[in-house]
Order: C-alpha cells, then structure tokens, then sequence
C-alpha cells in the first residue's frame, strides 16, 4: 500500500497535478481568532505560543468593546460590566485589550522621545556642536535614583492567590513585548522587594490593602492610571472591600476606563458597582455570556448524604482512591478542619497539604507552585482558594464543608473543567446542612443528584411521607414540616394526653394547658380574689400569711413563725432575717 503524505501550505490548483504521487495536500491552517480582533502581534504571538488560537465566547465579546472606541464616548472607552462562567477566559478578556493599549501608548511614547532626541540633534549639528547622548538608564535599586511608581493601568483582586494568578497571566502574555512591566502586590511579602518591583511598572496587580499602604507611604501614585479593572466584583463590593474600594475610586478618578469581571452578580453588587462607573453607570455596556443558573457543561455535579463527620470522611477516603484523580482540592469549612483534615490525609498515605488564610504569605506561595508543579496531588483548602486557582490538571473538586455563601459554591466548582476540559464536583452534606443545600440549589436553579456509595450509604433517613417542597427534588421535607416526626406521628387531641382538653381547670385548682398538668392557674385566683395554694392574699400592709381552709402556714428555713415586719426606713436585714442592721443616714 502507498503511504499518503500530507504536505502543509497553501496550494492553487495547478500545483496539485504537480505533486509526487500518492501525496494530498493538507487544508490551509485555520486563521488565529485573535487576529480578527485587532490584538498586537506581539500578544497574538504569546497567545499563540500558550496554545489558544480561537477566542472563547467572553473574549470575542468583550475584547472589541474595551478597545478604544470610534465614537469619542467616555473619551474613546467604554465601562464595562462583565458576568461569565468560571473557566471561562475572564483574565485573558481585560488583559488583552489593556496591554495592547498599553503597547500602543508605549509605542507613541517612544517615538515622541525618538522624534525629540532626532529634532535635538539635528539643531547641535546645525550649530556646529557635538550631538547630545541619550540617557542613561538609572538603576532602580539605588535609593539615590527612586522615583514613585506612576502605573498607566490597575488590576484590584479580592485574594492573594488570585492577584499572583493574574500577574503571571500578563506576564505570559507581554513576554514579546519590550520595555513593559508588571508588578504583582500583595500582603505577606517584604515591603522593599515589592517596592524595587514597582519601579516602572506599566501594570499593577494588587490587592487592595497593601495597594493603599504603598500609596500612603508615597511608594506609588495612582494619579496616571487610566484603566482600572476591579476582578471578582462581587466579593470586592462586598462590605470588607467596600471602603478600601471608595478610597480607590477617589484615587483615581480622572481614569478612561473601568471594568468589572465576575461570575456572578447580585442585584446589590450591580448597584454598588454602577456607583463606580462613570456618569453613575449610565453609559455602562453589559455583557453576560453564562449566567450562575445555567448548568455548567463540562462539570459533573453530585451529592452524597452523610451521618456524621466520620461517615463523610470515610466517603471522602473512597473517592480519593479513585486512580482516575490526577489533582483535586478539598475544601473545608474551617481553618481548623483544613488543617486537621489535610494531616489526616498525609497520615494516611495521601500527598496533601492545607491552604488557608492563617499560614505565611511564603508558606502558601510555595504550596501552590507545588500543586501546580504536580508535586503535590490534594490541596486541602478554605475558601481562600475558590478564586484565583488555575491549574489545569485539577479533575476533581470535592466539597467536604458547604460554603456559607451559594454563590461560593459557584467560584468552588469552577476550579475544576476549565478552558472546555471536563470536571467532577462532589459534595458531601449532614442532614443537617440541608438548608445549605436548598439554598445553593435556589442559587443555581439545579437539583442536586444524590449518589450512594454501595456499603457507605447513610443509615439515617428523610420521612418517606414528606412530599416534594422547599427543598426541591433532593429528598427531604416538604415545607413547613419537621426532620424529627412527620405531621402524621404528632400527637392527636383525642389522645390521652389531651384527655381535659386545651385550658380546662379542675378541682384542685390546677389547668391542663396543651396536655401538661403543674402550673396554677393564676386567672382562676384573680376570678376569686384569693390563691390557688391554701394561702390568703398578702394585704396591703405587708400583714400575717394567715392560713386558708384551716391548714397551717408551711414553715420555711429561718421562720419564727412571728409576723413579719416590714423594713423602715434607715433599716435593712439579712438573707436569713436573722439579724437587723439599723443604718442611720446623715
């Protein structure tokens, strides 16, 4: 048999009569997407080199309206507000077109200073003198030579983790392009080694704290930034960032553009980040590819009921000896569960370690560059890591602790079945998280497909006679209705407990309220004007407890049995009544 071969490149007809025998030309390369979106070649060149060579949906959408514009509107920028899936290529949407205008501002500047320096010369040699010499670069790192950052563009995140994820995005993508700079500030690094970054630092990705700290103390003015983009909007609206956020916003006010990135935005979050926009949003663009609610396509979800921490933890044990896991995280609800939970693990033979909030900025760089390495398989994690995670070889994301918030639950998954690969997300819940689960259910507008382990199932059980309610198709009651006892198995009134009945008083005085005897019924003594308890009512004047019915007083603890005095003024007695203490005023 001859072999076919297939030779690359664009052919006319003429030329196939020309080739060997037994050889087919290949189809012409596919166009690089990018192109079409008017990208500088030195940013389709490091996409390409990433491995991308079709936009995704947010990207074809958003890129051409954060170009400059032709209308003139908000001098030739649009405001942006920007809802998509995670995974779905948010970063690359506000980097690309941010750093190609950047390249094109650099660009211009340099030929201004090129022009300059040319016009300069020219005039010496005219004059017969010797032509200037450029200037020398100075070195940065010497304090003698330090100059406040002045960035052109501003990049705000809510983590850490999610400011170095973004920062070395944009460094991959201007690894073509010279004399552009990016600097990454974060807390838990040394000041001095953040500031020698900021020198000439053309982007800045920061989280806000450290960002107005830096500012403060004069290390960085935000007076030159023109585009400023604020990632996951939801959480830094939210009220821990709100007024960092406001500080921000009056810093720099004479920007071009802003634009906000999440996925998901609540109707508060819209009207907190219109506030931020220019004109109060009334110019803002809108753009939403997938909303939260729709199911996301590349990401199994499913849900197994436990009775205990114990009995989610030996689920947990059986999914993670699944030899199809390459990488997972695992989060927890607590610090202290991650921690416990992570050194369980690495007991137990398991490559693990804990990511929260309370280890060292260097601890959990490092830990992170070891998951993302493949040295580490299980990255045991609070919500500190549902944002700002991309590692592509996670293929499983299991929930041990359900976040406090549903739309948490969105960020969680969204680690796993990024950029169209596909995922598993696996949630274990106790009976009682059922309300967790109803709420992200209502956030997601999805039923969850609850999933057995065969020899792990759960020994407790939903009443089988609850009908389908609030909490959807996931098993449990219905509305209105308790976990413990089903309406049916609550007691009747024709049972012996409601024997008298609501409220009937008997002869001794007493009343049957909802079917439990012991209280007197104090109405009854207001009716007779007297007590229930063989005891006449006390008189005005503090007088003798005289007893009723002819039964003698009960005698109590330190009675003498005389009438009681009442206290004078100027007098006071004992806890016993034992002994009087005259005190005299004056």
């Amino acid at each position: 048999m001859t072999d076919t071969l297939a030779v690359q490149g664009d052919f006319a007809p003429a030329d196939i009569s020309s080739l060997p025998a037994g050889t087919l030309p290949m189809a012409p390369a596919a166009p690089n997407g990018f192109v079409r979106l008017g990208l500088a070649p030195e940013l389709v060149r490091a996409v390409a080199d990433l491995g991308y060579t079709a936009p995704t949906a947010v990207q074809e959408r958003t890129i051409p309206l954060a170009l400059p514009s032709d209308d003139g509107e908000h001098h030739g920028y649009n405001d942006l507000m920007v809802s998509s899936q995670t995974g779905s290529g948010k970063t690359a949407a506000f980097l690309l077109p941010m750093l190609h205008t950047l390249i094109c501002q650099l660009a211009q500047e340099e030929a201004s200073e090129r022009a300059e320096f040319e016009r300069l010369t020219a005039d010496a040699l005219a004059r017969g003198e010797a032509a200037p010499k450029r200037p020398r670069r100075k070195d940065p790192t010497n304090p003698r030579h330090f100059k406040a950052a002045t960035p052109g563009a501003l990049v705000l995140c809510p983590t850490r983790e999610l400011a170095q994820q973004v920062a070395h995005d944009a460094i991959e993508l201007v690894k073509h392009c010279r004399g552009l700079r990016i600097a990454n500030i974060v807390g838990g690094m040394p000041y001095q080694l953040q500031i020698a970054k900021l020198q000439n630092a053309n982007l800045v990705v920061a989280t806000p704290g450290r960002l107005l700290d830096l500012q403060r103390s004069m290390q960085i003015k935000l007076d030159q930034v023109r585009f400023l983009v604020v990632d996951e909007a939801d959480r830094m609206l939210d009220l821990g960032f709100s007024d960092d956020l406001a500080e921000i916003n009056q810093l720099t006010s004479q920007r071009q553009q802003t634009m906000m990135f999440s996925a998901t935005f609540a109707p508060r979050i819209q009207q907190l980040a219109m506030r931020v926009m220019h004109d109060n949003g009334s110019a803002v663009k809108k753009v939403q590819i997938d909303s939260p609610q729709e199911k996301h396509a590349n990401i199994k979800q499913v849900l197994f009921w436990a009775d205990n921490a114990a009995h989610k933890r030996k689920m947990l044990d059986h999914w993670l000896r699944d030899a199809s896991i390459d990488q997972a995280i695992v989060f927890a609800s607590t610090q202290i569960e991650c921690d416990g939970l992570a050194s369980d693990l690495q007991q137990e033979g398991f490559s693990a370690v804990a990511l929260h909030g309370a280890l060292s900025q260097g601890l959990r760089n490092r830990r992170l560059m070891a998951l993302r390495n493949g040295q580490v398989q299980i990255l045991v994690a609070t919500d500190v890591a549902a944002r700002g995670i991309d590692v592509p070889t996670i293929t499983h994301v299991f929930n041990f602790g359900l976040p406090m918030k549903a739309e948490d639950y969105t960020h969680r998954i969204g680690r796993t079945g990024r950029a169209g690969r596909d995922g598993l997300a696996v949630s274990f819940a106790e009976f009682r998280d059922r309300r967790r689960v109803f709420d992200i259910e209502t956030f997601t507008h999805q039923h969850f497909k609850a999933e057995v382990i065969p020899g792990l199932e759960p020994t407790q059980r939903f009443p089988a006679s609850a009908p389908a309610g609030r909490f959807g198709k996931s098993g449990f009651e219905g509305r209105g209705q308790r976990a413990s006892a089903p309406r049916d198995k609550r007691p009747r009134p024709d049972s012996e407990r409601f024997a008298r009945g609501p409220r009937q008083v008997g002869a001794d005085g007493f009343r049957s309220d909802s079917g439990f005897e012991g209280q007197p019924d104090r109405r009854r003594e207001h009716a007779a004007g007297g007590r229930s308890d063989g005891f006449a009512p006390r008189s005005g004047d503090w007088g003798t407890r005289k007893p009723a019915h002819g039964r003698p007083a009960p005698a109590k603890a330190g009675h003498t049995g005389k009438p009681f005095t009442p206290r004078s003024e100027g007098q006071a007695r004992t806890n016993h009544g034992a002994k009087v203490l005259k005190i005299t005023r004056g």
